[in-house]
């Protein structure tokens, strides 16, 4: 018997045209736009996470490695030491080391690293080469006063990307 009484319920027809409810299509739509926006915006952030992260850790290690070799070079110059010109060219080549890595992981990171921080990071990347320079003119008894202003803005440039980068 109740199977009867199932078949003889779906065996009933309903008369009249299917219609769209307007307000609920108009919300669906509405939901539909905001929830695809929020996924657009949380794939945005998370490339812009990840381009400032892997910019400033790069940055991290070229400057450590940078600042290493260039303070070895001025205590070698400032106490005329017999290395002074192997510690010279290891300082300029490790400043145009670090603005190369700084240079291509910009240029890696393209549109995904905000403008403010690329900027930085290029002001860095001049000033690094500019030391460079100063220090390949460097012998005993040059004057260290481009030195010094060349290290002045490097330094400037640092503190300014390190600013720039989230704590670590």
């Amino acid at each position: 018997m109740a199977v009867g009484l199932v078949l003889a319920g779906c065996a009933n027809t309903v008369e009249g045209t299917a219609t769209v409810d307007q307000a609920q299509v108009t919300s669906y739509k509405a939901e539909a736009a905001t929830s695809a926006a929020a996924a657009s915006s949380s794939r945005a952030a998370a490339a812009i996470a990840k381009a400032t992260g892997d910019n400033c850790d790069a940055f991290r290690k070229a400057a450590t490695t940078q600042v290493d070799r260039y303070n070895e070079f001025v205590d070698a110059h400032d106490g005329s030491a017999g290395d002074q010109s192997a510690k010279r060219d290891a300082a300029a080549t490790a400043l145009e080391d670090a603005a190369k890595t700084v240079e291509t992981q910009v240029a890696a990171a393209g549109p995904n690293l905000p403008a403010e921080l690329s900027g930085k990071f290029t002001d860095y990347v001049a000033a690094a080469r500019a030391l460079a320079a100063e220090i390949r003119k460097m012998s005993v008894g040059s004057s260290v006063v481009p030195l010094n202003d060349g290290s002045k803005k490097v330094n400037d440039a640092l503190t300014a990307v390190r600013n720039g980068c989230p704590a670590k």
